[in-house]
C-alpha cells in the first residue's frame, strides 16, 4: 500500500521572506526548491526577454548559422529530417515556418515511418535525399547517435547539421556541426531542452544575423509549436522550458494555425482557454497517432497547412487514426488479460508478455495500463521493423523490440541494468523505458528480469513515501485556493500539480459517467452544505483499497482543477488515490 506523508511546513525565515504571497503559494514555491524572491518572481512571472538564454552559448552555433545562411544564399536544397513524435514534428514545423517566412522554398521535409524505418537517420532515407539533390541535411530531435548514417551522407557530398537533445553516445557523428546542450564542451545553461526547443534556438541565432530579413519579434508565434513539444516530451518545466511552456500555451490560445483550429473544434476544446491538460490528453495523442498508426507526415501537414479545407480533412483523419489506435490497443489489452488469466502459476514480480504481431509503437501505451493495474513492472514486446538484420554477431537472429513501465517503486532502468546481458539495447528513465532483445534470447527475458527484481528489492530497504503538499478541508475547495495553485501552472514534468489530503470525508453521492460508464464521480458536502465534486477518469470503485459507497467516510489525495466543460467553469477535485 502506498504511504503518503505531508510535506514539512515552510521554515519561518522563508515564510517571512515570502510574506507578500498567499500562505499556500509560499508552500508551493518552497516545495519546488524556490527560496529567494528573485527565483520566486522568475517562476511566477516568466519573461521571454529576460529568461531566455543567448542561443550563441550553444556549442557550434556559429558554424550552424554560417552553413545555413550559405545554403540559403546559394539556394542549396535542404532536407529537414525530424523525428516522428510530438516533439520532432512540431520542431519540423518551426523550421518549415521560418524558411517560408524568409521566402526560402528550396527545402523538403522527411519524417521516417515509425514502424518501417524506426528512430533516427537511416541509409535508405539518405540515399533517397541524395538522389533528390539535397546538399544540406538538418536533423531535428534525432541524429546524435547515427554515426554511420552521417558518414554515409558525408561520402555523398551532403553536409549534416545535427540538432538533438538526446544523450550522445561514446562516439559522436562526424557532422558539419552539432547543436545539443548535452554534448561535451557545451556550456549552455539549460541542458534539458526538448528537440523543438533546440531548433528554436537555432532560429533565434539566425534571426540575430543581419543577413536574414525577418520581422522583429515574429519568432514568438513559433512558440505554439515549441510549447506543444515541451509539454509533450517530458522535459522539466523549469527554467527556460517553463518560459517556452508558459508562452507556448498563451500562443496556442491565439494561434492562427488552421489545423489546430479544426482539431480544437473537432474535440470541442475552446482554443481561448486551452490548457496543458488539453495538450497532453487530447492533442499530443493525435499527433503521435499519425506515426503509431500510419504516416507521421500527416501530423506535420496538419500543423503547417494554411489551407482550411486540407486542415479539416487532416484533423478528421488524425482523429480517426487515434480512434483506430484505441481499438488496436483495446484488442491488445484483451489478449494480454486472457494470457494472464490462462497462466496457471502465480503472477511473477515482473510481467513479461509479447506477440510478434504487436506493433512496438503501441506497447508503451498498453504497458502503462497494466503496470498501474497490477502495481508491478510490465515488459511487452513485438517484432521490430528490422526483423532479420545481423547485430553484434547475432547470426541473423531477429530483433524483438518492446516497451516497459515501472508500476510501483522500482526504477525500470536500474532493473534493466541488472539484467543487461539479455538486451541488445535499453534505455529510458525511472518510470518508463524501451528495449530490444535478440529473438534467440526472448525466452530467458522474464526469468532474468525477475531475478534482477529480487536483487533490486534487497537493495531497496524501505517503501518509498509519496509526499502530499498540504492537508485541506472541503471548505478550502474554493476559487481563492485555486488562484494560488493556478499561479504555478503550466504543470508537467518536475512541476507536478499540487496534491492535497482530505481526511475522513463522507461520500454523499456516487456515479459512473461517460459513454462506457468508465469514469467515477464522488460528491461530498462542505460545512455550508455545498457539493464538492471529485472525479477519477478510467476508474471505478473497485480500483481503490477501501470500499467506495454512499455514506462511507474515506481519506483522499487529490489535485484541484478548473473544468470548463460546456464552457461553464467548475472547480473540482481530480482523485489521485482513496484509502
Amino acid at each position: 500500500m502506498k504511504k503518503y506523508i505531508l510535506r514539512d511546513p515552510v521554515p519561518q525565515n522563508i515564510s517571512s521572506l515570502f510574506s507578500m504571497y498567499h500562505p499556500l503559494l509560499q508552500e508551493l514555491l518552497y516545495a519546488r526548491g524556490i527560496d529567494t524572491i528573485e527565483s520566486a518572481e522568475t517562476f511566477l512571472n516568466p519573461n521571454y526577454d529576460l529568461h531566455v538564454h543567448d542561443p550563441y552559448l550553444l556549442k557550434d552555433m556559429d558554424k550552424v548559422v554560417e552553413r545555413i545562411i550559405s545554403a540559403i544564399e546559394h539556394n542549396e536544397k535542404i532536407a529537414i529530417y525530424s523525428d516522428y513524435d510530438a516533439d520532432g514534428i512540431p520542431g519540423a514545423v518551426v523550421l518549415h515556418d521560418f524558411f517560408k517566412k524568409i521566402n526560402f522554398t528550396n527545402f523538403i521535409q522527411y519524417i521516417p515511418l515509425r514502424n518501417e524505418e524506426g528512430f533516427g537517420l537511416n541509409h535508405e532515407a539518405i540515399d533517397l535525399l541524395v538522389s533528390q539533390g539535397v546538399t544540406l541535411l538538418i536533423t531535428i530531435d534525432c541524429g546524435i547517435t547515427d554515426v554511420t548514417e552521417v558518414a554515409n551522407a558525408h561520402e555523398h557530398g551532403v553536409d549534416v547539421i545535427i540538432t538533438d537533445h538526446h544523450i550522445p553516445g561514446k562516439i559522436v557523428p562526424h557532422a558539419c556541426a552539432i547543436i545539443n546542450p548535452k554534448q561535451d564542451g557545451c556550456e549552455y545553461p539549460e541542458k534539458m531542452l526538448c528537440g523543438a526547443g533546440v531548433i528554436f534556438k537555432v532560429i533565434q541565432a539566425l534571426i540575430q544575423d543581419k543577413r536574414i530579413d525577418f520581422p522583429v519579434g515574429y519568432e514568438k508565434w513559433f512558440l505554439d509549436m515549441v510549447g506543444l513539444a515541451t509539454l509533450s516530451d517530458m522535459v522539466p518545466l523549469r527554467g527556460e522550458n517553463r518560459v517556452f511552456a508558459y508562452y507556448g500555451v498563451k500562443v496556442l490560445q491565439k494561434s492562427p494555425r488552421q489545423g489546430l483550429a479544426k482539431l480544437f473544434s473537432l474535440l470541442k476544446i475552446n482554443q481561448r482557454t486551452v490548457s496543458e491538460d488539453d495538450i497532453a490528453f487530447m492533442i499530443t495523442p493525435r499527433i503521435n497517432a499519425a506515426s503509431r498508426m500510419g504516416i507521421p507526415l500527416d501530423a506535420f501537414r496538419l500543423l503547417s497547412t494554411i489551407d482550411e479545407g486540407e486542415a479539416g480533412m487532416l484533423a478528421e483523419h488524425l482523429n480517426n487514426k487515434n480512434d483506430e489506435r484505441k481499438g488496436v490497443v483495446g484488442s491488445m489489452v484483451k489478449e494480454i488479460k486472457k494470457k494472464i488469466h490462462d497462466r496457471d502459476e502465480e503472477m511473477k514480480h515482473v510481467l513479461v508478455l509479447g506477440n510478434p504481431e504487436w506493433k512496438p509503437s503501441l506497447l508503451g501505451l498498453v504497458a502503462n495500463s497494466f503496470s498501474d493495474e497490477h502495481n508491478r513492472p510490465v515488459f511487452l514486446w513485438g517484432r521490430s521493423f528490422d526483423g532479420t538484420q545481423d547485430i553484434e554477431g547475432s547470426n541473423g537472429s531477429a530483433i524483438i523490440k518492446g516497451s516497459c513501465r515501472s508500476g510501483g517503486n522500482i526504477d525500470i532502468v536500474r532493473l534493466m541494468e541488472k539484467a543487461k546481458d539479455v538486451f541488445v539495447d535499453y534505455g529510458g528513465h525511472k518510470g518508463a523505458g524501451g528495449f530490444s532483445v535478440l529473438q534467440d534470447n526472448i525466452h530467458t527475458l522474464e526469468q532474468k528480469l525477475n531475478d534482477a527484481f529480487i536483487d533490486l528489492q534487497h537493495e531497496t530497504e524501505t517503501e518509498p513515501e509519496i509526499i502530499v503538499d498540504k492537508k485541506l478541508l472541503l471548505d478550502d475547495v474554493n476559487w481563492n485556493t485555486y488562484s494560488s495553485v493556478e499561479k504555478c501552472a503550466p504543470f508537467g514534468y518536475e512541476n507536478p500539480k499540487p496534491t492535497f489530503l482530505f481526511e475522513n470525508i463522507k461520500i454523499t453521492d456516487m456515479k459512473l459517467f461517460g459513454k462506457e460508464k468508465n469514469h467515477l464521480e464522488l460528491r461530498f458536502k462542505n460545512s455550508r452544505g455545498t457539493d464538492v465534486v471529485s472525479i477519477a477518469f478510467f476508474s471505478g470503485p473497485e480500483k481503490f483499497s477501501v470500499p467506495i459507497s454512499i455514506g462511507n467516510s474515506i481519506s483522499m489525495v487529490a489535485t484541484l482543477e478548473k473544468s470548463l466543460f460546456r464552457n461553464f467553469p467548475e472547480l473540482r477535485l481530480r482523485i489521485v488515490d482513496i484509502f
